[in-house]
């Protein structure tokens, strides 16, 4: 290895090591209003760092409430990975758009975040002047019936409290309630005086129209007492005053649906609603028989996923359509729920040629603007080649399986008549011979004999194992005197079984598949169709052959 070679190596070394370091900057939340404090995380995964990060730059702009370290040492998959984080306490001086800036860890910075800061709320003046208030305002006074408006619930205390602190679960009539994120907590300066605030957001999706009226909420703790007790029997027992406090009811005007909207369409209000499809693997390249996934993903901001409507079904003529669990997922941010819905299915070309996906349409009305919107994927063509190593099952009259082949080259078709010719010549001669020979006892057969294989299709079937039962299936067909395509044509429970087969192995759904239509069908065959078992067949060779 030369010298050359070495000093690239080192230098892509030093490359990746600079990459695997790094220092990531994040905040608990990125709007606040003025006089309240943000949390700013500083991770690092390099173990070789001992020191602390240069919080100088932070000065003009935050004042520095408070910094913790927090070291972690996690295992995944037999690796360990050990991280450090610095948990910043801020205050903002000023209001608006504020930018944390970019902090440095020894060779290594961290990237600036932007965080709104508002003009504080005005609270009643008795509130600001007690220990402890409750808080509650909505984000809106009129939403749509089943839109969402977020509550968000403060409890500021100016005093330390104990951890026997409770709140009236939050229960509204004629409305569903989803909780947005965990419990926040930080600190806020009322009047220069410093307040604990004990934060929670609710998502509330009311299912009337008219007055939806949200009852106040009572918070209840008990103060630290700051005098210590004077009797000594009382040392360390929880000695304070109970307080309870609670919020003003607050009136939310609910709105019918438009007029306007479809009255046959499904009633989606919400902020802004996305679709979008994913194939696995990409259709470019599909041959008759392919498995393909279609994955149909719709995202709405401002409604749960349990609100989403299943996506249009893909009913094409030339496709078997397998479809799958839905999967259902809500992501909690800022300005609320973002609700998703993933439709899957399998499909499966059952023909060659152009086939025709049509476009999805979904109707919503825009709860930002205040109109009716549609969100579409536009249609597509597959284009599905011939695959002659695969004899696909398609429907035909009912029920009738047929094979698919692309034509063979014409010196193909050629050899084929001469191997034909030459194998007809030689049996014939056989023929012959053995008019001339005495007769014989039949031969052993050679492989398994039909009794067997016809067993071990029972066992597939009963095991309701679709990968054993087609391979039982394959074996069973060649000892036949005519093909399983034909047999089918004549005969429609084995048809209709095999269609259940075969979806059971083109989804994902074949560990749900029962072998026993099939095994029915097979037992079900008109015995004219099926090949007398040698074993229990008693007739002798005639003694001379005619």
């Amino acid at each position: 290895m030369t010298r050359f070679t070495l000093f690239i190596l080192a230098l892509l070394f030093c490359a990746v090591q600079a990459q695997a370091v790094e220092l990531v900057a994040s905040v608990d939340r990125s709007r606040l209003n003025s006089g309240e404090t943000v949390e700013l995380t500083l991770e690092s995964n390099d173990v070789t760092q001992f020191g602390k990060p240069d919080l100088a730059p932070l000065e003009p702009l935050f004042e520095v409430r408070g910094t913790r370290q927090v070291n972690q040492l996690t295992t995944l998959n037999g690796d360990n990975r050990a991280t450090t984080r610095w948990i910043i306490t801020l205050l903002p001086k000023e209001n608006g758009s504020v930018t944390i800036p970019s902090l440095q860890l020894g060779e290594v910075q961290s990237q600036p975040i932007t965080v709104q800061v508002v003009e504080s709320e005005t609270q009643d003046t008795a509130n600001k002047l007690a220990p402890v208030f409750i808080d509650a305002s909505l984000d809106q006074t009129s939403v749509y019936v089943q839109a969402q408006a977020i509550l968000t619930l403060r409890i500021y205390h100016s005093v330390s409290l104990y951890d026997d602190s409770s709140l009236t679960p939050l229960q509204i009539p004629d409305a569903r309630i989803e909780q947005l994120g965990e419990t926040r907590t930080y600190e806020k300066a009322i009047n220069g005086l410093r307040h604990g605030v004990i934060e929670m957001r609710y998502a509330i999706y009311p299912q009337l129209s008219g007055e939806l009226t949200i009852p106040a909420q009572m918070f209840s703790a008990t103060l630290v007492d700051t005098q210590p007790p004077q009797d000594p029997a009382a040392q360390g027992a929880k000695t304070g005053k109970l307080m309870r406090v609670s919020s003003a009811p607050i009136l939310l005007t609910v709105k019918a649906k438009p007029i306007t909207y479809p009255p046959d369409m499904p009633w989606l209000p919400a902020r802004s609603l996305d679709l979008s499809e994913s194939w696995n693997p990409e259709p470019d390249h599909t041959q008759v028989g392919d498995s393909l996934t279609r994955s149909l993903t719709m995202k709405a901001e401002g409604l749960a996923s349990s609100q989403l409507p299943p996506l249009p079904a893909t009913d094409v003529n030339g496709l078997r359509r397998y479809p799958d669990q839905p999967v259902l997922s809500n992501q909690s941010t800022e300005r609320g729920l973002i609700g998703s819905r993933e439709d899957r299915e399998a499909l499966v070309p059952g023909r060659s040629g152009a086939i025709e996906l049509p476009a999805v349409d979904v109707v919503w009305w825009n709860t930002f603007e205040d109109h009716l919107e549609h969100s579409s994927l536009p249609a597509r063509t597959l284009q599905v080649a011939n695959n002659p190593s695969l004899v696909v099952d398609t429907p035909a009259n009912g029920a009738q399986l047929t094979s698919t082949a692309d034509s063979e080259a014409l010196w193909r078709w050629k050899l084929s008549t001469l191997i034909l010719a030459c194998t007809t010549l030689l049996g014939f001669g056989l023929w012959w011979r053995a008019r001339r020979q005495p007769a014989i006892s039949r031969a052993a057969q050679a492989g398994p004999s039909p009794r067997t294989v016809l067993d071990e299709l029972k066992r597939a079937c009963q095991a309701n194992d679709p990968h054993a039962t087609r391979q039982a299936l394959d074996a069973w067909a060649r000892q036949q005197p005519e093909t399983l395509a034909d047999m089918a044509a004549r005969f429609v429970p084995l048809s209709d079984a095999l269609d259940g087969l075969n979806g059971a192995l083109y989804s994902e759904t074949g560990q749900y598949w029962q072998g026993e239509d099939l095994w029915r069908a097979i037992k079900a065959i008109p015995i004219a169709e099926r090949v007398h078992d040698p074993v229990g067949d008693s007739e002798l060779p005639p003694l001379y052959p005619k």
